[in-house]
């Protein structure tokens, strides 16, 4: 390596490299790098190695820092009180009242029997109190987790649970892994378009129920064309009580965020209407499904038959048991006789697919969405996010339940209910207990179409249509990500859609990499000599280190001045840089042509000279100016 201020010494126990920058560097440039000895290499075995990690795994696992960090109910539960109690006790017993209709509605979207959406919302919810890192995240099937399901176990409740349990696992595993990270390529826009077209396959699925019509398919296409070829056999019963209760809720909704009277100042009655309307607006599914099973209740003890009813629900709990690693399903075979297939664990697995992959990053992407919404400034831990809801997971399969997570409509319920700690969940769940205990003979009475309609009535607020003019305003290459992602997630099953749009915004990434800015400077020393000034803005690596050559040499071969490239912005290279940066160097010694490194960090330099020794590197204007001068200064003597 020929440096201006380098030096190497050889010795008898092997060789070692110096790199001594200068005191009067004019630039800030990292001064620190690693010296190894030939002999220290052979110290450092694979087995060492090994050993050395799992001691320091061992120490860091069991520290009281880590116990604290993965109990969070160590560091709240000392400091509980009566008014914690209170705030946990009304928005627990809040948020009961709307998981109960929102659990018989998610599962039917995920084409499961309706106790099966009760059964995936208590058990997870005791224990995210122990691991749960957020006080605003109330575990529970949601609209995108119930859909995935669909799309992903097809109605089969074995397949359904599998999925929560194996999804659990994986989760467990990202976060002993520390793979939460993996979000961050999912951007806005690919996260924006994701939610909406999943809003819109939501909407269009109930209105099998809505109207009575068939809506088979996996994708938002194949269910409209099932629409118009059934549209014929619409129930006007249902979709009229249907489009009631919509504009029920709807309008309950805008009661929630009434307010009597100003914001300071305001007498009893207007704190009790302002309270009462909340409390209706935010109780309005429960509210809606009780009176629409009393009248269908009276309209059945009357022999008038016109909706079409939810239908006997199971009642009483689980029963605690392993997750289903086979099933056995009754097919029609082609002679028309009824045979019993069988599918081991192996094939189930297969079936489930890429959603095995989607739904735990799907899920993360939904949790944490909750928990920064309501963070306060707070720090997110979405490793520790991601083995809360794994292990609720895992806890919920062996129940029977399918998977969830948090989602941002109950957080919100939450939030506004005055929740203190993550302790409402206990009561959340006790709410849940009580009905499957007592109140599944109730459900019967419940139309489906209120049912419907209670779910459209919250997925058209997920339809994320105002992102649309700031990413205009901002940066327009944003939007073909997010519509990509949409058209892919309303054409395609939703697994691979969201996988479309994270690998369309994956190439964006690269293609930004692979075309770093370069700053073309003529700049001129105080004695007049005139150089050109090459900075490239990032570190140089093999999908961007091509095209910088290319830009260097077309810059070098449109003059005969000196080129000096500022690596102040290049803190990385690797071996394919290396290999580049010694082929422009050669390029640029055939044509006579001086080229200098100014200000390249000593490790970046190291990398550099492993491939080509005939390197300069500087570290200030003056040595810059000596060199083009062509003046020589040891720095050695220094």
């Amino acid at each position: 390596m020929r440096t201006d201020q380098s030096s190497q010494r050889n010795n008898s126990s092997g060789s070692e490299v110096s790199l001594d920058i200068p005191p009067n560097a004019i630039y800030n440039t990292s001064r620190d790098y690693i010296v190894q000895t030939e002999e220290e290499n052979e110290k450092l075995n694979c087995c060492a190695f090994m050993t050395d990690r799992l001691r320091q795994l061992s120490a860091n696992v069991f520290r009281k820092k880590t116990l604290y960090k993965r109990l969070p109910i160590l560091t709240w539960l000392p400091k509980y009180n009566r008014n914690d109690f209170i705030g946990d006790l009304m928005a627990g017993i809040t948020v009961g009242l709307t998981v109960i209709p929102q659990g018989l509605a998610y599962a039917g979207i995920a084409g499961l029997d309706l106790q099966y959406g009760l059964y995936g919302c208590f058990l997870g919810c005791f224990i995210y109190i122990f691991l749960g890192s957020s006080k605003d995240v109330p575990v529970g099937p949601t609209a995108i987790s119930a859909l995935l399901t669909f799309q992903t176990a097809h109605g089969q409740w074995q397949k359904a649970v599998l999925l929560t349990f194996l999804s659990g696992l994986i989760e467990i595993a990202m976060g002993i892994f520390r793979l939460g990270f993996l979000i961050d390529f999912v951007s806005g826009p690919v996260s924006a378009g994701f939610t909406s077209a999943g809003s819109l396959i939501i909407f269009t699925s109930q209105l099998k129920d809505l109207l009575g019509v068939n809506t088979k398919g996996d994708t938002f296409v194949d269910m409209w064309f099932s629409i118009i070829g059934d549209i014929h056999n619409i129930s006007w019963n249902d979709a009229g009580l249907g489009v009631c209760c919509i504009v029920v809720l709807l309008a309950m909704r805008a009661m929630a965020s009434m307010s009597f009277g100003p914001k300071e100042g305001k007498t009893c009655w207007q704190k009790f209407f302002s309270t009462l309307f909340w409390l209706i607006g935010t109780s309005r599914n429960a509210v809606l499904v009780i009176v629409s099973a009393v009248v269908g209740y009276y309209l059945l003890k009357t022999d008038i038959d016109i909706f079409r009813m939810v239908g006997y629900v199971p009642s009483g709990l689980p029963q605690l048991q392993l997750p289903p690693f086979s099933m056995t399903t009754i097919e029609n075979s082609t002679s028309g006789e009824l045979t019993e297939v069988h599918e081991s664990f192996t094939h189930m697995v297969s079936n489930l697919g890429s959603g095995l992959i989607v739904v735990p990053l799907i899920s993360l992407l939904e949790n944490m969405a909750v928990v920064q919404a309501f963070a306060n400034g707070k720090p997110c831990d979405a490793t520790q996010e991601l083995i809360a809801v794994g292990v609720c997971n895992v806890a919920n399969s062996f129940v029977q339940g399918f998977r969830g997570n948090g989602g941002i409509a109950r957080g919100a319920v939450l939030n506004s209910s005055g929740v203190r700690t993550q302790l409402s969940n206990l009561y959340t769940g006790i709410i849940v207990i009580v009905a499957l205990l007592y109140m599944t003979p109730t459900f019967y009475y419940i139309p489906k179409a209120t049912l419907a309609a209670i779910i459209m009535s919250a997925v058209i607020f997920m339809i994320q249509y105002r992102v649309i003019k700031p990413m205009w305003r901002s940066k327009k290459s944003d939007l073909i990500p997010g519509l990509a992602t949409f058209v892919a997630c309303l054409v395609l099953p939703l697994q691979l859609g969201i996988l479309v749009g994270i690998g369309i915004n994956i190439l964006f990434i690269l293609y930004h990499a692979a075309r770093p800015r370069l700053r073309v400077e003529t700049l001129s020393t105080s004695n007049d000599i005139k150089y050109l000034m090459l900075t490239p803005d990032r570190c140089l690596i093999f999908p961007s280190v091509e095209f910088v050559r290319n830009v260097i040499t077309k810059q070098g071969r449109k003059c005969t001045l000196p080129v000096v490239i500022d690596c102040t912005h290049i803190y990385g290279a690797d071996y394919t840089a290396a290999k580049v940066v010694s082929t422009m160097i050669g390029d640029f010694e055939a044509r006579q042509q001086k080229l200098y490194f100014f200000n390249l960090q000593p490790r970046v330099a190291q990398v550099f000279e492993s491939l080509h020794k005939d390197l300069t590197v500087l570290y200030d204007m003056n040595s810059l100016e000596m060199k083009l001068s062509g003046k020589e200064e040891d720095y050695s003597k220094l």
